[in-house]
């Protein structure tokens, strides 16, 4: 089994890369879970208490489960990964029944920020973009597919979004192997990556 972890600044590109990564792989070969489906259950916070937390801190994040879950992919075990809604800032009661693959992608902004999860990782991908351009991504998502309003995403970029990256994320740009400007499409980094991938399988 190959683990690719693949971090970056919100709104970097993460998911465009995975993308061009497993789309040049079988099916049946990858699997990829997000830092995202790993932000700690709420159940004890009202919706007034959870929408105050910062979710771009490493403390948001249950590392303990995603490193257990990553090893037990590596010893061939079925896993049940959490499904988080942004919608209510809390975990479901739904779970994703995920089976171990030749290559397993992890990907998020904070991943590189534990040790155990940096010792797992065959491969530690950082995706790079300007800071305005990640403004941009990160505004258009939240407003379509997140529900959130103009204000509230630029606020939250203002006093929680762009000093955590500074921080926690670009610093973490030194643990990575390979690194992807991604403020245009990539070909030579994506064609690296996979050829990377297809010697080590």
């Amino acid at each position: 089994m190959l683990v690719i972890g693949i971090a970056g600044g919100t709104g970097s590109g993460k998911t465009t890369v995975v993308n061009q990564i497993i789309n040049e792989l079988p099916e049946n070969e990858v699997c990829v879970i997000s830092q995202d489906s790993y932000y700690k259950a709420t159940d004890s916070l009202t919706y007034e208490e959870r929408i105050k937390i910062n979710f771009d801190h490493p403390r948001a994040i249950d590392f303990e489960l995603l490193e257990t879950h990553i090893s037990d992919l590596k010893k061939g075990k079925i896993i049940q990964q959490p499904v988080y809604s942004f919608v209510t800032h809390n975990r479901t009661k739904d779970h994703i029944e995920t089976h171990p693959r030749k290559v397993v992608i992890i990907e998020g902004i904070l991943i590189f920020n534990s040790k155990k999860l940096l010792d797992l990782f065959d491969i530690k991908i950082f995706v790079h973009a300007d800071a305005d351009e990640r403004l941009i991504r990160r505004v258009r998502r939240d407003i379509k597919e997140r529900g959130r309003d103009i204000d509230e995403v630029l606020d939250r970029y203002k006093n929680t979004l762009k000093p955590m990256h500074q921080q926690f994320i670009e610093p973490t740009k030194s643990f990575a192997d390979i690194i992807i400007p991604n403020d245009r499409y990539n070909t030579v980094a994506i064609d690296i990556v996979r050829t990377v991938i297809s010697e080590r399988l």
